[in-house]
C-alpha cells in the first residue's frame, strides 16, 4: 500500500507538486535483505516515494525519504529506486527533486547498501549539466549521504530540524555541538556555502516551486521564458544608489523587480542568483560592498576586493548558468584582491577559478562596471579581454590598472605632495576615466546607471543567437 497521501514524505511531495499532479512509481518495492532480522521488518517502499508530476505545468521527478520506515535509511532497493528515476528523468530531459530525510546507510545491507550510495553518486554524476538537480534536506542528511545535496546543483536545507553533516559535531576535536553546530542550516549556509537557502519547511517548497519555473528543464531545451509584463525602456533613477548593495540593483532591473538569490547567505561580497530580462532567466554576478536592511540602512560593509569564498561561489555559478545555456549578466565593482595571510592561501586558485568559469564560458555575456575596476581584480571579472561580448560602464566609472592616487606615488617617489596630486589628476583622465577606456575599445558603451534595464535588454536581444566555436577537447582542468 502507498504511504503517499500518509506519510510525511508524501506530504512534502503534494504540497511540492501542482494539485493532484503526482504519480507515483515503484509503490510496492521492499527490501530483499533478510539478514539481522530485516525478515521481520516491513519498509513500504523501501523508505522512499518516487515519481513524477509538474510545477506549474513544467514536469519534475520528484524522491522522498519516508523516516517512518527505518528511519529513512539508504539500502540496496532504496537507492535502485532513485537511480530508476534519474534514468527516467535523463530519458526525459526533466530536472530531478530529492527530498532528503534519511538516518544514512543501512548498516543492515552492508556493502549492498554501499554499492547504492555509489550508484546515486553515479547517476548524480552523469546528470550533471544536463538536467538540473535539486535537493532540500529536511531531517538527518549525514555521513556519506552528505554527498547527495553537494553533488546537486541546488540545496535547501529546513533551519531547525535539519542536519547536514559529514561528521558529528561532537566527533570534531575540540568541539562539541553547543559550542558550534556544525550540522546546521546556519553553518551550512553561512560558513561552508552547500546550502542555497535555509528556512521553514513550507518556505523551501515555495522556493522550489520558484525556482523551477526559472530553470530550463535540461541542456538542450532552454524554456526557461516567461511573458514579460514589465516596461522593456524602464527607467531606474534608483539604481545610481544601489552601486553598494548589488543585490538591490539586480532586483531593480529585473522583470517586475524579481531576483532569485542563491547561496545569499555565504560570501555576501559577492552576489549571485538569476533576474528575468525581457521574460528571459539571466544569470546574474556582481561585486557587493554593502548591504541594506528592509529600512535602507547599510548593515554590512565589505572592501571592493574580490575574495576566496567570493570567487568560488562565483566561479560554480557561472559553470552552472554555462551548462545550461543561461546568460551571463556581471556587475564589476571591485579595485583588486583580499589581502590576509589566510586569504592568501587560496586567493590566486580562486581567482584563477572566476577567471576560467567566465572565460570557459560560451554563453552571451554581458559586464556593466558600475564602479571601480582596477588591475587583474577587474580582469578576472568577466572583462571583455576574457570574453564579454559587451562591456558597459556607468559614466562616473573607474577603470584601469590601480588608484590614481596610488600609481602617481608609485612613478614619482620621493616628489613632493604637490607633484603627486598633479600626476594623480593626471593618470585618472589619462589612464583611468571610462572614456580612456572607451577609446582604447575596451568598453563599449558608456551609460547613465538610470538606463541600465533597457541597455543590458538590447544587448542579450542581440546576443540571443551567439555561437561561439571552442578547441576540441575532453574538458579543462582548472
Amino acid at each position: 500500500m502507498s504511504t503517499t497521501s500518509t506519510s510525511l514524505a508524501g506530504q512534502r511531495i503534494a504540497a511540492l507538486l501542482d494539485d493532484n499532479s503526482f504519480v507515483e512509481i515503484g509503490a510496492l518495492v521492499t527490501a530483499r535483505a533478510t539478514d539481522f532480522n530485516m525478515k521481520q521488518n516491513e519498509t513500504p517502499a523501501d523508505g522512499v516515494i518516487t515519481g513524477y508530476g509538474v510545477i506549474d505545468g513544467n514536469l519534475v521527478y520528484v524522491y522522498s525519504q519516508d523516516a517512518s520506515v527505518m528511519n529513512g535509511s539508504v539500502g540496496e532497493m532504496h537507492a535502485k529506486k532513485i537511480v530508476g528515476l534519474y534514468d527516467l528523468a535523463m530519458k526525459t530531459g526533466a530536472p530531478v527533486i530529492g527530498l532528503i530525510d534519511s538516518a544514512g546507510l543501512r548498516l543492515q545491507e552492508a556493502t549492498d547498501a554501499l554499492s547504492a550510495f555509489g550508484s546515486i553518486y553515479l547517476k548524480q554524476t552523469l546528470a550533471s549539466g544536463v538536467i538540473p538537480q535539486i535537493t532540500a534536506v529536511f531531517g538527518n542528511c549525514g555521513g556519506g549521504l552528505a554527498m547527495i545535496p553537494t553533488l546537486t546543483d541546488f540545496t535547501f536545507m529546513e533551519s531547525k530540524k535539519a542536519k547536514l553533516f559529514v561528521n558529528t559535531p561532537n566527533s570534531l576535536e575540540g568541539n562539541e555541538i553547543s559550542k558550534c553546530d556544525t550540522s546546521s542550516a546556519d553553518f551550512q549556509s553561512t560558513k561552508s556555502g552547500i546550502v542555497d537557502f535555509a528556512g521553514e519547511e513550507a518556505e523551501i517548497l515555495s522556493k522550489i516551486r520558484e525556482l523551477v519555473t526559472m530553470l530550463p528543464a535540461n541542456n538542450e531545451d532552454n524554456d526557461a521564458y516567461a511573458e514579460c509584463t514589465d516596461d522593456l525602456n524602464r527607467a531606474t533613477a534608483e539604481l545610481a544608489n544601489c552601486v553598494g548593495d548589488t543585490a538591490l540593483a539586480l532586483a531593480t532591473i529585473s522583470d517586475n523587480n524579481m531576483f532569485f538569490e542563491v547561496k545569499g547567505a555565504y560570501a555576501k561580497d559577492m552576489v549571485t542568483g538569476f533576474i528575468r530580462l525581457n521574460g528571459m532567466t539571466v544569470g546574474a554576478v556582481a561585486n557587493r560592498t554593502e548591504v541594506y536592511n528592509a529600512d535602507g540602512e547599510v548593515v554590512e560593509k565589505f572592501d571592493a576586493v574580490l575574495s576566496v569564498k567570493g570567487c568560488y561561489k562565483a566561479a560554480d555559478f557561472v559553470q552552472f548558468c554555462d551548462a545550461f545555456e543561461i546568460p551571463v549578466l556581471s556587475l564589476t565593482n571591485t579595485k583588486g584582491f583580499e589581502a590576509t595571510k589566510d586569504s592568501e592561501k587560496g586567493i590566486a586558485h580562486a581567482v584563477a577559478k572566476l577567471t576560467y568559469a567566465f572565460a570557459n564560458a560560451s554563453v552571451p555575456k554581458v559586464n556593466v562596471i558600475i564602479g571601480k575596476a582596477f588591475g587583474s581584480a577587474y580582469v578576472a571579472m568577466n572583462s571583455k579581454s576574457i570574453g564579454a561580448d559587451i562591456t558597459m560602464a556607468f559614466a562616473d566609472a573607474q577603470i584601469g590598472m590601480m588608484d590614481a592616487k596610488l600609481a602617481s606615488k608609485i612613478m614619482y617617489e620621493g616628489q613632493g605632495a604637490e607633484v603627486i596630486e598633479e600626476k594623480a589628476k593626471e593618470y585618472a583622465e589619462l589612464q583611468n576615466s571610462v572614456n580612456s577606456a572607451a577609446r582604447r575599445g575596451y568598453v563599449d558603451q558608456i551609460i547613465e546607471a538610470s538606463d541600465t534595464r533597457k541597455y543590458v535588454i538590447g544587448a542579450f536581444e542581440m546576443l540571443f543567437t551567439k555561437k561561439e566555436d571552442r578547441p576540441g577537447k575532453k574538458h579543462g582542468t582548472v
